[in-house]
């Protein structure tokens, strides 16, 4: 009996250190000091081990009086940290800088406006995704979908990830092979065979989830979401801002370093904020951006007058969106003042690698009423509008949106006058909608060279591949010959018999070479 009660105490004891690494393992807490997170670990391995103690001695039972005061103090930083105490330092998180829309923003080009915003994106991708039947069985999509400047265009990339954990044994070997692009300008979706396969990523399992991953390497760091993203040779890559609290013990967190993580063979580098390189676009999280805009339009005079007297506080509207400007990624969203209904002051632009941020002030819509108004201007087709993006249409901020049904297609596209949000253009083009809103054809701008083509070719053969895009509300076909490399474009127009061509038919075309592509004017079907 003796002996057993001995195992008994062993068995107890080790179940301390025991349950600390499980819980360190499952919910990985950064071991600082100044993590919330690690404190409640803290608290509640000290408890269990008290709970231990007193199972061999009642008089073990006082020193509940430790994690007692330990969550008497957290909860004196935690309260001493937060913006009554600090208003100003909160404020000044981030600094707003006035500046002229016109000078920054470059006016729109009709043919480099972002048409595909996230939800279209992940509707793509799982299209394409569903095309590839080696890969869909093992496979899933990502929802990252995140949007960086690649090849100077915005672009959303996503990796695959493992279907379940039984996919990932059979597949954790050879790793994830493939991640997906989707051009948010025309639309086409690339699946992105890698040379080497990803072999840490957030549906790994164990030590290669990266999450876990670089727990294990940087103990000591506070970091919370991770941003996938490819570097200018298309190598994957995870980025993982790193956080520092700059106000009191637990406030004020803010990124001061980040670490880059090749997804394909796990080498990582930490860098200073201002080291970072410049292909790098998603460094700030853009809720925490927001968080910061609201502390510094709401604090600037104090906390009380943020609470009672209101002079002068500014608040972000409840959305925002991505601008692709100068191969950097901007956060946009409107400031409007506290209480107002339909308005806004002004709005910002943050960028997301350096959280340089500029602030334009201007009376216009907001953006929300901007989208009701596009929806009017159909009501009786029942389009929803997409979270507007803000353009610079004849050197006038314009909000651009998509007009989708409810199936999510995108049938026409909106322009709507951020200063006069009642001045709606509706077109089922960009160029349409955009010549409609400044009162003139702008495709007679293009060059008589650029319009007609100079060569006629012809030539038939077996179709051995064809897709199929939506770009500008119009479906077109990319085939390609056997028998050729070249791949050929034709809109819906040129032939109805287009959606119903499949791999092995023989067609006849007529075509023409424009800016390296095949634009095809005559298809019959032999």
């Amino acid at each position: 009996m003796k002996k057993q009660v001995n195992l008994a105490k062993v068995a107890a004891i080790v179940s301390i250190p025991l349950l600390a690494f499980i819980l360190w393992y499952i919910f990985l807490p950064a071991i600082n000091l100044h993590s919330f997170e690690f404190w409640i670990f803290l608290i509640i391995n000290l408890v269990y081990t008290i709970i231990i103690l007193i199972t061999f001695d009642k008089k073990y039972y006082k020193f509940f009086i430790i994690p007692a005061i330990l969550l008497g103090l957290l909860f004196v930083l935690k309260v001493f940290s937060a913006t009554m105490f600090h208003s100003t330092r909160y404020a000044n998180l981030i600094n707003k800088e006035s500046s002229s829309f016109e000078e920054d923003i470059k006016e729109a080009s009709f043919e480099q406006v972002p048409t595909v915003d996230r939800d279209t994106a992940q509707r793509l991708g799982s299209r394409k995704m569903g095309e590839m039947l080696e890969l869909v069985s093992q496979y899933n999509v990502s929802n990252a979908y995140t949007q960086i400047n690649y090849d100077d265009k915005p672009v959303r990339v996503t990796p695959l990830e493992y279907n379940g954990f039984l996919k990932w044994l059979g597949n954790k070997n050879e790793g994830i092979p493939n991640y997906i692009i989707v051009d948010m300008i025309d639309g086409k979706v690339e699946l992105k065979k890698l040379k080497n396969n990803i072999k840490f990523s957030k549906s790994d399992k164990f030590s290669r989830d990266i999450y876990r991953y670089l727990r294990l390497k940087y103990p000591l760091d506070m970091f919370f979401e991770i941003n996938f993203e490819i570097d200018e040779e298309g190598i994957p890559y995870w980025i993982a801002p790193v956080y520092h609290n700059t106000i009191g013990w637990f406030g004020g967190l803010d990124v001061k370093e980040v670490i880059l993580t090749n997804a394909t063979n796990g080498e990582t580098t930490k860098y200073a904020i201002e080291d970072v390189p410049k292909w790098v676009d998603r460094i700030y999280n853009a809720d925490e951006i927001i968080r910061q805009l609201n502390w510094n339009g709401g604090l600037q005079s104090g906390f009380l007058n943020s609470l009672f007297a209101q002079k002068g506080v500014l608040q972000t509207t409840e959305g925002y969106n991505y601008l692709a400007i100068d191969d950097d990624v901007y956060l946009y969203t409107g400031m409007t003042s506290v209480g107002a209904d339909e308005s806004n002051v002004g709005f910002v632009l943050v960028n997301l690698r350096t959280k340089e941020t500029k602030f334009y002030k201007m009376s216009s819509a907001e953006e929300f009423s901007a989208m009701e108004s596009a929806e009017g201007a159909v009501q009786e087709k029942g389009y929803i509008s997409t979270f507007p993006i803000l353009l610079n249409i004849d050197n006038k901020p314009t909000y651009f949106m998509s007009l989708k049904d409810e199936a999510g297609l995108v049938k026409m596209y909106a322009l709507v006058d951020a200063q006069n949000y009642q001045q709606v253009s509706i077109g089922t083009t960009v160029s349409n909608v955009v010549s409609t809103h400044i009162g003139k054809d702008i495709t007679d701008l293009q060059s008589e060279e650029d319009k007609e083509p100079t060569e006629i070719f012809n030539t038939m053969g077996k179709i051995i591949s064809i897709e199929s895009v939506v770009i500008d509300g119009n479906t077109h076909y990319y085939f390609i010959l056997d028998g050729s490399n070249k791949i050929f474009i034709a809109n819906i127009g040129v032939s109805e018999k287009l959606p119903f061509i499949k791999v092995d038919d023989e067609v006849n075309i007529e075509y023409y070479e424009k800016n390296n592509l095949n634009q095809v004017t005559k298809l019959e079907l032999k």
